[in-house]
């Protein structure tokens, strides 16, 4: 292909920084590219994009009116303003592994370190071009959404046997073969792609279609060894997140995903997927750090919405009930505070006060204050329809909190009915943590509060076994929470000395792995350190 079809491209650039314009403008007047847009701003590179197409955009990532270029390409992927037969290079100063791993997740065509040579500018546009020109067809077919026609297409250029673009080619029908639920076709055509060369993404495609065809030992071994290459632990991470979520082992899931979260932190579809498993785990700090995180990369991006400040308000008060610490309840309230705050600021005109209602009496609740708790909820009318499902758990969580029982198991029932009916995405492990959080409720009729002060009283009174008996529901619902952890096992010791009572080693075992992974205070170190030391005398096992 003629290097002069390729300059009468037609290109954008978005670059707010001045110098850094003005030397790719000069770069490619020099170049003999003359059909070129610029803009400042990722507002104004949205606005171009909604009357222009262009066959290649280069966008700074440091971005900083409104959104960075991260947010903008993921809002015209997703507003199909950018397609796939466009090309995109990323370019940046800064290279963290953060950043880095977070741009790779967006699948764009290049990334271009800043500062870079004319002539580093001029290999990876013309590279770009090259490939969109050469796949213009089926990359159209697929941007139309006619995957079967694009599968016939590859599938008749790969009889031609051009071996120029025919990696690409293979690639491009693996996807589509996945798009198309094709799984079985799909695996037999990752594994013929591996034994003409060692592809990274034939693998990572072969795990997909094991893992949709339920053959899951196969696919978490292939996985094991993705987590060993530093190119593919991210993928690797997020696919055995997702394997283990769809086997039901929610605690290596959070493990997964927290490492992947780590390494990619803007990825906000993991982050929600996190903080529900996290909150499956009654792992309430995770879950809050998680929805903190949302807030942070959501804010100007096509995730903002009202439901992420109070999502993150929802996961603070839940992570403040699960802990006896007075600093960090009074922390947590004061930043829920402030992220109420932002959602009136960010959304000025949302209608969510009845919302933001059962958040308040949450927090009276939480410090306390019962009747006025009370005095809120009972002015709220009951809505005929779920609106949000979080704002609906999350008033049944208050509810139940404030001895309103039937109501909240009432309004559990009416959740679940509503998820069935809708049947998204999420909804199995939506619909797990919402039956476990009915059936909880159910059980343990106390709110958190209560039930970890009864039992303490219990406990300081010398019943011991109607403490054991309390710290064990409060253990349930706080598994997390080392106070609770810690008089449980002093319980489960004490109540072993007596006649006729066996120790429970599993779940002494399960309080032993809380304190050792907590921060402990001084106190509390001395103490546990002194229930090991009397288990050990009396030969008692941890399993």
């Amino acid at each position: 292909m003629a290097l002069v079809n390729l300059t009468s491209s037609k290109i954008l650039i978005v670059e707010e920084q001045p110098l850094a314009l003005n030397y790719i403008k000069h770069s490619l007047e020099r170049l003999d590219y003359q059909n070129v847009r610029f803009a400042e701003s990722a507002p104004i590179a949205k606005e171009i994009c909604q009357v222009e197409t262009f066959d290649l955009i280069i966008c700074s990532f440091d971005l900083s009116k409104k959104q960075d270029g991260y947010q903008l390409y993921e809002e015209l992927k997703a507003k199909r303003l950018v397609r796939n037969i466009t090309g995109f290079i990323f370019v940046s100063a800064e290279t963290s592994g953060a950043l880095v791993h977070s741009v790779l997740e967006l699948q764009p065509d290049d990334f271009l370190v800043k500062p870079f040579t004319i002539n580093e500018l001029k290999a990876r546009i013309e590279r770009v071009l090259k490939r969109k020109r050469a796949l213009k067809k089926v990359l159209t077919l697929i941007d139309d959404g006619n995957d079967s026609k694009a599968l016939k297409f590859i599938n008749s250029e790969l009889d031609k046997n051009d071996q120029a673009h025919t990696p690409l080619l293979l690639r491009l029908k693996g996807d589509v073969l996945i798009r198309l639920k094709q799984y079985e076709e799909a695996k037999q055509f990752f594994k013929s792609a591996l034994e003409l060369q060692k592809f990274t993404w034939a693998k990572i495609g072969l795990i997909e279609a094991l893992i949709a065809n339920n053959e899951h030992v196969l696919a978490h071994r292939m996985l094991k060894t993705l987590l060993e290459k530093s190119e593919t632990r991210l993928v690797a991470l997020d696919l055995l997140g997702q394997l283990e979520i769809r086997l039901n082992q929610f605690e290596q899931a959070q493990e997964f995903l927290s490492q992947a979260s780590e390494m990619a932190p803007r990825n906000i579809t993991r982050q929600k997927s996190l903080s529900r498993v996290a909150q499956i785990n009654h792992d309430y700090e995770r879950s809050y750090i998680a929805h903190k995180d949302i807030a942070t990369y959501a804010k100007n991006s096509i995730h903002d919405s009202p439901e992420v400040y109070l999502n993150v308000v929802r996961a603070g008060i839940d992570f403040a009930l699960s802990t006896d610490q007075s600093e960090q309840i009074s922390r947590i309230t004061r930043q829920t505070q402030q992220y109420l705050q932002d959602l009136k600021h960010q959304f000025p005109h949302a209608d969510n006060q009845a919302q933001i209602d059962v958040l308040n009496a949450r927090l009276h609740y939480l410090r306390d204050e019962n009747q006025k708790a009370k005095r809120l909820m009972e002015q709220l009318e009951d809505e005929k329809f779920i609106r949000s499902i979080d704002g609906a758990l999350d008033k049944a969580k208050a509810l139940h909190e404030l001895g309103f029982h039937h109501k909240a198991q009432a309004l559990f029932n009416q959740i679940i009915d509503h998820c069935e009916k809708h049947n998204k995405d999420d909804d199995d492990v939506m619909l797990h943590y919402i039956h476990q959080q009915q059936s909880e409720r159910k059980d343990i009729t106390m709110g958190p509060r209560e039930l970890n002060n009864h039992a303490v009283n219990q406990f300081n009174r010398g019943q011991i076994e109607v403490a054991l008996e309390a710290f064990s529901q409060a253990f349930r619902i706080m598994p997390k929470n080392a106070s609770i952890a810690l008089n449980l096992l002093q319980c489960l010791l004490d109540s072993s000395s007596r006649k006729g009572q066996t120790f429970n080693s599993n779940l002494a075992g399960r309080c032993v792995k809380t304190l050792k992974e907590a921060k402990l205070e001084p106190e509390q170190e001395s103490r546990f350190e002194l229930i090991m030391e009397k288990l050990k005398e009396m030969g008692l096992s941890l399993n």
